[in-house]
């Protein structure tokens, strides 16, 4: 059977804002993120969704002593970040299990009626977040694939079976890097690769040179009693980081300092090398991190080969470039792919130290940005034109000859009635 590929009609101007706030249609986002995480494409999306919608970001459950409850916060305008905390442990039943279901979508249904809001958009990350989906009527279901879950270390048996049956569901998928589009665009009718991109203003150098800020001054209090050379890395800290390339690339250059700059997640700390010139420096916000940027000599993508990272398509790499920095990484299938051409690429450890000390060589800023310039121009790679083209799809499945308002023609599109039915065979 067919199912509609329909999202909402939103005929509204890209370049601006839509009507105002209360006539937004809902966007619902379930996912497996923080998000006072490490940011991330999460973090760089759902601000600009804002433009058009009022997002609602459910984070998977934590713990709670106590009854039920919602933890909702509002980071920045237009977003709000739900953490349901329940009596079920989360060590027992982990994520979006099925356990939690109940208690999640309580909590979530009187949020929804406290603030007048119906028939959302949703959208996940994780396909474990499925069964949630059936009592909301959605207007629309976006798969946001921005990692091949399925391959991390821990991943729920019941996620590849819960993959296939969101794929049934969703209305459209969108795939994080060119891998994930590869290997999806088989299963649906309706996927389009929007990869990782890059705020370019935010990572610039002039505004890593606000030295009187106070993100300015905590880097360069962190950076104080590290000597350089330094090459650095910002983001999470997982299973995908070459560990033993680090403590080989350490060992080899004890006169180079490795800047770590991210919270572990997923690993044992204690698995960490321990060296005088590693820094672990723990998670950091989006606000400092061109700050830390502007005091390093080279950045680093140190990311295993594997199946687990072969669906990566790190954001990282256009931040580091916009921040006009050299960059060496592993050939992480996407990297390469998409970056060969402007990313030094090294496999080995002593590859990897040379092409670290060609890459602290380098000269030539002025040259290497005209190409990074060039670069985000080609490939549209910017997170505003990112949302942009998200929007364009859901302009494209509108009823055509629409002329109405955004929130006339939410109203007028029938409820998915067949949700509940289609998230139960998962």
């Amino acid at each position: 059977m067919n199912f509609p590929r329909l999202l909402p009609a939103l005929a509204v101007d890209l370049a601006g804002t839509t009507e105002r706030a209360a006539d937004r249609p809902p966007l619902v986002v379930f996912t497996h993120l923080r998000w006072h995480g490490d940011p991330g494409r999460l973090q760089a999306l759902m601000p600009r969704l804002a433009r058009h919608y009022r997002v609602l970001v459910v984070e998977e459950p934590v713990t709670t002593h106590a009854d039920a409850w919602l933890d909702v916060s509002r980071p920045l305008p237009g977003v709000a970040v739900l953490v349901p905390h329940t009596r079920v442990d989360t060590g027992r039943a982990p994520g979006f299990h099925d356990a939690q279901v109940p208690t999640v979508q309580a909590l979530l249904a009187g949020y929804l009626a406290d603030h007048g809001l119906a028939r959302p958009v949703a959208w996940l990350t994780t396909p474990m977040a499925l069964p949630l989906v059936g009592t909301l009527a959605p207007r629309a279901v976006v798969y946001d694939c921005m990692d091949d879950l399925a391959t991390r270390p821990g991943a729920p048996r019941a996620l590849p079976a819960r993959e296939a049956a969101l794929m049934e569901v969703a209305d459209v998928v969108i795939a994080a890097g060119p891998s994930l589009y590869q290997s999806r665009r088989a299963l649906h009718s309706n996927v389009h690769c929007v990869p990782n991109a890059v705020d370019a203003t935010h990572f610039a150098p002039p505004a890593a040179r606000a030295s009187g800020s106070i993100e300015a001054v905590s880097a360069r209090a962190l950076h104080a009693a590290i000597p350089g050379p330094r090459l650095g890395w910002f983001g999470t800290i997982d299973e995908r980081i070459d560990l033993d390339l680090l403590a080989s690339m350490a060992d080899a250059r004890p006169d180079w300092h490795l800047v770590m700059a991210g919270a572990v997640s997923g690993i044992d700390p204690a698995s960490l090398p321990r060296r005088p010139n590693i820094h672990w420096t723990g998670p950091q916000t989006a606000a400092i991190l061109p700050h830390l940027l502007a005091h390093w000599d080279a950045c680093l993508l140190p990311l295993k080969c594997d199946e687990a990272a072969r669906g990566a398509s790190p954001h990282q790499v256009l931040e580091y470039l916009a921040g006009q920095k050299p960059v060496v990484s592993t050939p992480v299938h996407d990297v390469a792919a998409l970056y060969g051409h402007i990313v030094r690429l090294a496999g080995d450890t002593s590859a990897f130290v040379e092409a670290c000390r060609s890459a602290l060589c380098e000269r030539g800023p002025l040259r290497r940005q005209r190409r990074i310039d060039a670069l985000i121009a080609v490939h549209s790679c910017t997170w505003d034109r990112a949302v942009e083209r998200i929007h364009r799809l859901v302009i494209e499945c509108a009823h055509e000859g629409a002329e109405t308002s955004e929130a006339a023609m939410i109203a007028a599109r029938p409820a998915r009635a067949d949700m509940g039915a289609r998230v139960a065979l998962a």
